[in-house]
């Protein structure tokens, strides 16, 4: 004999109406465009070849950085589509000549706000529009970690340029 109150089945938890289960937060994965221009510098010609010009330089490192977007995987991200946009020309003061600039447009899905930082703080970025969702609202503890990312990825950064230049 059961004790009262055991007889009676109760529902499974796939039976409860969605307001009966707890709150759950979808957090909308985020769209957005990011573009990167490459500069490139001439190389002189070493031995009478082997030089190349700036708009030669340009396309081959935005090249190799589009070959690095497509396969290697970034935690977060998922690159839909790479656009090469057409090489420009800025005339360069310092080097009394013009430099040629190789654009480079991304098409991502990020996961979080903060993911996206790693792309902001490269040399080459010049541009991130957000595509989708219209809306955004961040709470205190994303911000929290937006600002936290920003920090350890400038910091990489500039330590990676440090190294680069000790040498």
């Amino acid at each position: 004999m059961l004790k009262p109150g055991f007889d009676t089945e109760l529902p499974l938890i796939e039976d409860l109406h969605p307001e009966e289960t707890a709150e759950k937060t979808v957090i909308p994965k985020i769209r957005a465009k990011i573009r990167f221009d490459y500069k490139g510098k001439s190389r002189p010609a070493r031995f009478f070849f082997g030089g190349k010009n700036s708009e030669e330089v340009a396309d081959e490192l935005r090249e190799q950085q589009a070959a690095l977007w497509r396969n290697v995987p970034l935690q977060g991200i998922m690159i839909e589509k790479i656009d090469l946009g057409d090489i420009y020309f800025v005339y360069d003061e310092e080097a009394d000549d013009e430099v040629a600039f190789a654009p480079l447009e991304l098409e991502v899905v990020a996961d979080s706000l903060w993911f996206l930082v790693r792309f902001a703080v490269r040399e080459e970025f010049r541009r991130l529009r957000i595509i989708e969702p219209p809306d955004l609202t961040l709470s205190l503890q994303e911000m929290e970690q937006i600002f936290f990312e920003v920090h350890n990825q400038t910091t990489s950064q500039f330590l990676q340029r440090l190294k680069r230049y000790a040498e």
